[in-house]
């Protein structure tokens, strides 16, 4: 609805009725149940999300730094890998000179112990034309040298006369009936063992008694 303005007659417009609780001159403000904020701009918020969505599948800077980092990375296990076969031929190689070493060492031993019966054998050979009783006499003491030298590397002689045949420990060559043994004793040694157990060299030969 005008209005007459003055005296001059000219006619304005009279504002619009402002919604009520709102000044007059005031733009209208967001309709009843319309929450308040600034209008989303969807091109803009779209343009943005692909954005984001390509940095993270590695598109963009962010997948264009790890990727380098991930090659170092590899590298470095790779020489992690290398130095460690090194190492690991290495020590290998270290323990396969010290078991020839001692075993060597081992054999050395062995050799010294059996020295002093090679020289008694030797000087009852230079003694061959002596009494021949002295001759055996020399023997008979070599041969106790040698079963000493056994015995202290661990393999003791070992009589089996009149043990119950066992296959671990003898070695059956002949079975012969004996009315004064038990049946399956040992009645004669034919080679005797030496050792015990885990350490014995060599099971004896023997025979065996048999009833009948």
């Amino acid at each position: 609805m005008g209005e007459r303005a003055g005296s001059g007659g000219a006619w304005r417009e009279s504002p619009a009725a402002a919604p009520p609780g709102q000044p007059p001159g005031q733009p209208p403000g967001p309709s009843p149940g319309q929450p308040p904020g600034p209008p989303q701009d969807t091109a803009a918020n779209g343009q943005r999300d692909g954005a984001d969505s390509r940095d993270s599948a590695g598109g963009g800077p962010a997948g264009e730094t790890a990727i380098p980092d991930l090659l170092d990375r590899i590298a470095e296990l790779e020489d992690l890998r290398r130095r460690a076969l090194a190492d690991l031929d290495n020590l290998r190689k270290r323990c396969a000179t010290q078991v020839a070493r001692a075993q060597a060492e081992a054999r050395a031993e062995v050799a010294r112990e059996w020295l002093p019966v090679v020289d008694n054998l030797e000087r009852a050979l230079a003694h061959s034309s002596a009494d021949p009783a002295a001759i055996i006499d020399g023997i008979r003491a070599v041969r106790e040298q040698a079963l000493s030298v056994l015995a202290r590397l661990g393999f003791p002689r070992r009589d089996d006369t009149g043990a119950t045949f066992d296959p671990v420990r003898h070695d059956a060559i002949a079975a012969r009936a004996d009315p004064g043994a038990a049946d399956g004793s040992v009645i004669e040694v034919i080679r005797p063992a030496y050792g015990e157990g885990d350490h014995q060299l060599r099971p004896a030969q023997v025979v065996v008694a048999r009833s009948g």
